[in-house]
C-alpha cells in the first residue's frame, strides 16, 4: 500500500515535469508562430494547450485523492500541496504560450511585430523557454541552488521587456496603435511567462526546504 502510495507522489513530480517540457515548447512554437507569420504553428500552438490542461486536472485529481486517501503529513503533506500550486503555475505559462499564438493568427497573413523588434522578441522567447526547462529540470532534481538561481536569470528578460516598452514610448514609433498595443500584450505575456517559472523554482525551494525562497539563506560551503 505505502509503496502505491510512494509511487503516486512520484507520478506527480512526473506529471510536473511533462508540464513544463510541454509548455517551454509550447512558447519556443509561439514565437516561431509570431515571427514568421506562421499560422498554421499558430493554430497547433492553441489546439495543443488542452494537453497543458488536461494534464494540469490529472494532477489535481490525483494530488486531491491522495490528501482524501493518505492524509499525507510533514513532507508528503508539503510535496502535494506544494505541487498543486505548481502545476497551477505551468497550466498557466500554457495559457500566456496560447496568448502569443493568438495574437500571431490574429495579424496573420502580417506579423504582429516589426521587423526592428524581431530579435528583442525572439530572445523573450528563447529565455522564457529556458527559463522553464530549468525549472522543470528543478522539479525533477530539487536542486534548491538551481532553483534560487532562476529568479536571477529572470533579470535578463525584464530587461529585454524595458527594451520593448523604451521602443514604445520613443517619439520615433512610426508603426502606429494597434501594432503599439500587440507588442506591449507580447512583451506582458513573455515577462508574466517568466515570472511563473521562477514562482515554480521558489515552490520547490519550500519543498525541499520547508522555507520560503525569499527566506531560505543556503549554507555557506
Amino acid at each position: 500500500m505505502r509503496d502505491a502510495y510512494h509511487e503516486e507522489l512520484d507520478s506527480i513530480g512526473d506529471g510536473l515535469v511533462e508540464m513544463a517540457r510541454l509548455v517551454g515548447s509550447a512558447m519556443g512554437r509561439a514565437t516561431t508562430a509570431l515571427l514568421d507569420a506562421d499560422l498554421a504553428l499558430a493554430e497547433s500552438v492553441i489546439a495543443a494547450d488542452e494537453k497543458v490542461n488536461n494534464l494540469h486536472h490529472e494532477l489535481e485529481n490525483t494530488a486531491i485523492n491522495l490528501l482524501a486517501r493518505q492524509q499525507p503529513v510533514a513532507t508528503d503533506l508539503r510535496i502535494v500541496v506544494t505541487s498543486l500550486r505548481m502545476s497551477a503555475d505551468l497550466e498557466r505559462c500554457g495559457d500566456l504560450a496560447r496568448h502569443v499564438a493568438k495574437v500571431a493568427r490574429r495579424r496573420y497573413p502580417d506579423t504582429a511585430v516589426p521587423t526592428d523588434l524581431h530579435a528583442i522578441v525572439l530572445e523573450m522567447g528563447q529565455l522564457a523557454q529556458r527559463l522553464v526547462a530549468k525549472a522543470g529540470q528543478v522539479i525533477a532534481t530539487k536542486n534548491v541552488d538551481a532553483a534560487l538561481q532562476l529568479e536571477r536569470d529572470d533579470d535578463a528578460i525584464d530587461e529585454l521587456h524595458r527594451q520593448l516598452f523604451q521602443h514604445l514610448i520613443d517619439d520615433r514609433w512610426q508603426h502606429g496603435i494597434e501594432t503599439a498595443v500587440d507588442v506591449t500584450l507580447i512583451g506582458r505575456y513573455y515577462e508574466r511567462f517568466a515570472d511563473h517559472a521562477v514562482s515554480v523554482a521558489k515552490r520547490v525551494v519550500f519543498l525541499v526546504t520547508g522555507e520560503h525562497a525569499g527566506e531560505f539563506v543556503p549554507e555557506e560551503r
